[in-house]
C-alpha cells in the first residue's frame, strides 16, 4: 500500500500532469467553428467540434448540408452515430444513389452507418445540420461508380 502511495505522489509531481478538475465547462460555439467545403461538394460545409480525422479518439463533426445538396455513396472506416440538429435528412445505404431508397431522418433523430457500408444523403426538402459521432482515425472514400449532382 505504502508502494502505491509513493508511485502516486510521484506522479501528480510530474510538471504538466494534472488531476484537478476544471473549474467550469468550456462550452464550444457554433460562431468560433472552422468550416471547410470540399471543392467537388459546394453544398456541404463541416467543422471540427472535437477529435480530428487522424487522431486514434473519439470524435464530433458538425455537418451543414445546403438545400438539394447530396453527397454520393461512400463509406468510412469505423461506425458513425449522426444525430440531426435541424431540418430533415434522407438517407440511404447501397452503392448507387437511389431517390426510392432513402429514409427520411428528422430533426432529433438518431441513425448509425456501419464501418465499411455505403450510403448516401440528400437535403432533399430543405438546409439540413447535423452532427456525426465516431472514434477516428476516420475517414471518407467515396463509392467511385457515382458522380457528384
Amino acid at each position: 500500500m505504502r508502494t502505491r502511495l509513493i508511485a502516486f505522489l510521484w506522479l501528480v509531481s510530474i510538471p504538466g500532469i494534472t488531476l484537478a478538475a476544471p473549474s467550469a465547462p468550456t462550452p464550444i460555439l457554433a460562431e468560433r467553428l472552422t468550416w471547410v467545403s470540399p471543392p467537388t461538394l459546394p453544398a456541404l460545409r463541416s467543422a471540427w467540434l472535437v477529435g480530428s480525422e487522424s487522431q486514434p479518439d473519439l470524435y464530433l463533426l458538425r455537418v451543414k448540408l445546403a438545400a438539394s445538396g447530396r453527397i454520393p455513396p461512400h463509406t468510412h472506416p469505423d461506425d458513425r452515430w449522426t444525430t440531426v440538429l435541424s431540418g430533415t435528412l434522407f438517407v440511404g445505404f447501397g452503392a448507387t444513389f437511389e431517390e426510392s431508397r432513402v429514409v427520411a431522418i428528422p430533426v432529433g433523430a438518431v441513425y448509425v452507418a456501419p464501418a465499411g457500408v455505403p450510403h448516401f444523403v440528400w437535403a432533399k426538402a430543405g438546409d439540413v445540420e447535423y452532427q456525426e459521432m465516431g472514434k477516428g482515425p476516420t475517414g471518407t472514400v467515396f463509392i467511385p461508380a457515382e458522380s457528384t449532382r
